[in-house]
């Protein structure tokens, strides 16, 4: 692992934190976009300091800004000659309508929009590092999310499980897409739900909700595995747009295998980010 490079969006806390950490003891270059600089200064140093991994770089990135995504990602792709793995881990859950710096409902702008464009805006290093690795953290939630394209951003109506659950049923969609138009290139491209996991996520949830919640929370260490299984393993080089929980491809409905959604998503996503 230890010619290989990360890239992991959302590593300052969470899930993202735990990854990273895993991925710096296996000896990984990390390359970690994050908003708050002062947040990514003190995990690089807790990293080295933990893992002994020096190869841990910092560049800032505001995944609720296109512009700080293109330009993240044209710095990357200045910099670095290959990236190995790619995870897609960033992710908001707003319980009151509000909108990114480019006007877009933040919860599909954050969740969605921004790995979307991401990935896409690094394709051509993961391409020419193949094998390689995309892996976008979904959730359990998307089985109660549809993809409302008569209102996708919730103009009309709105609420913050039905946003959250479109935004994670979005990113499974995404994935499947993806690996279609990726196979033949030695790119896989897997999502997966870790776990009702104890991150700040849940902060902004109703506080009659915080006590039931505890009760099934798991730690995020636990929470990062199926996504340091997808980045490492392997044998997880062998599937591509599946689904995964506790390390195993999940079932998931018909409706999230439908290729006429998934091109719409896809088209409609192309047209929002301006690729």
């Amino acid at each position: 692992m230890k010619e290989k490079i990360a890239v992991i969006t959302g590593a300052t806390s969470g899930i993202g934190k735990e990854t990273a950490k895993a991925l710096a003891f296996e000896g990984m270059k990390l390359v970690l976009p994050v908003r708050n600089m002062a947040k990514g200064e003190a995990l690089q140093k807790e990293l080295h300091e933990l893992t002994g991994n020096g190869n841990i770089a910092l560049h800032e990135c505001d995944l609720s800004s296109m512009d700080s995504i293109r330009a993240f990602a044209g710095d990357y792709n200045e910099k670095y000659d290959r990236l190995d793995v790619l995870v897609n881990n960033a992710g908001v859950w707003e319980m009151k309508r509000s909108e990114t710096k480019d006007g877009i409902e933040k919860t599909f702008g954050v969740n969605h929009l921004a790995p979307f464009l991401l990935t896409n805006l690094l394709l051509g290093k993961l391409k020419a590092s193949a094998p390689s690795r995309i892996i976008s953290v979904s959730s359990m939630a998307h089985i109660m999310g549809k993809i409302r394209f008569d209102d996708l951003e919730g103009k009309r109506r709105w609420n913050w499980m039905g946003s959250y659950a479109q935004s994670k049923l979005a990113n499974l969609f995404f994935t499947r897409e993806l690996a279609r138009k990726l196979e033949g290139t030695g790119v896989v491209a897997n999502c997966l739900h870790p776990g009702i996991v104890a991150t700040h996520l849940f902060d902004k949830m109703p506080k009659f909700l915080h006590g039931p919640m505890r009760l099934v929370m798991i730690p995020p260490k636990e929470g990062a595995q199926t996504a340091v299984f997808l980045a490492t393993a392997p044998e997880a080089l062998k599937f591509s747009g599946e689904y995964f929980a506790n390390k195993k491809i999940r079932k998931t409905s018909a409706y999230t295998f439908n290729p006429e959604v998934a091109g719409k998503l896809w088209k409609v996503s192309r047209q929002y980010t301006g690729l």
